[in-house]
């Protein structure tokens, strides 16, 4: 698939690409995107130049990853999501925010805007969010954006060689009044 750029009344969502390379090495030498996320750590220049020249492309490219830089107006990155396809009509999402720019509701509205495309275009049926256990910041995103927390899963996740636990949640396009690419039976109550 061709990247696409997303837009709403205060953020811009596109592909990032070499000219981004500092931007998002600079954002990710905070200690708490490095801490909460699998980007490397230490996050060096090269991992920026990988993922900016060749992972975010390959991901378009193979239908298999769909990665947005969150840009605010003035040109700004507020912070970057990605949705991984893991099956037939699934998607992980996985996001961070610039320090500079937390607690503005930016990735809320990124989040919801980027299901909403994965919906309505990608025939993605189910988004599925993960965080670590006690990423309080990610799962207040997952839950301000309508995710249905699940539970938890032992040793889901591996952070720099450590298994660790995780929270799971899910958004169906019925979460946000879409309609499904497949018919859904629900388990009864």
């Amino acid at each position: 698939m061709d990247p696409v750029t997303l837009t709403t009344g205060r953020l811009l969502l596109r592909t990032v690409g070499p000219k981004d390379t500092e931007t998002v090495y600079a954002a990710c030498q905070d200690p708490d995107i490095q801490r909460w996320t699998t980007i490397p750590s230490p996050y060096l220049r090269e991992h920026a130049r990988g993922f900016t020249e060749q992972m975010v492309p390959d991901g378009w490219a193979h239908d298999a990853m769909f990665t947005f830089g969150v840009f605010l107006p003035s040109g700004d990155l507020a912070g970057m999501l990605g949705l991984t396809m893991h099956s037939l009509g699934v998607a992980e999402i996985g996001f961070w925010a610039a320090k500079e720019h937390r607690g503005n509701g930016y990735i809320t509205e990124a989040v919801l805007t980027a299901c909403r495309w994965a919906f309505t275009r990608a025939s993605i049926d189910r988004v599925e969010w993960r965080a670590e256990v006690g990423n309080r910041a990610s799962r207040a995103v997952a839950e301000r954006a309508g995710f249905t927390i699940e539970g938890t899963l032992r040793s889901a996740l591996n952070n720099n060689g450590v298994r660790r636990d995780c929270w799971v949640g899910s958004l169906l396009p019925s979460d946000l009044g879409l309609p499904s690419t497949a018919p859904y039976l629900p388990a009864p109550s």
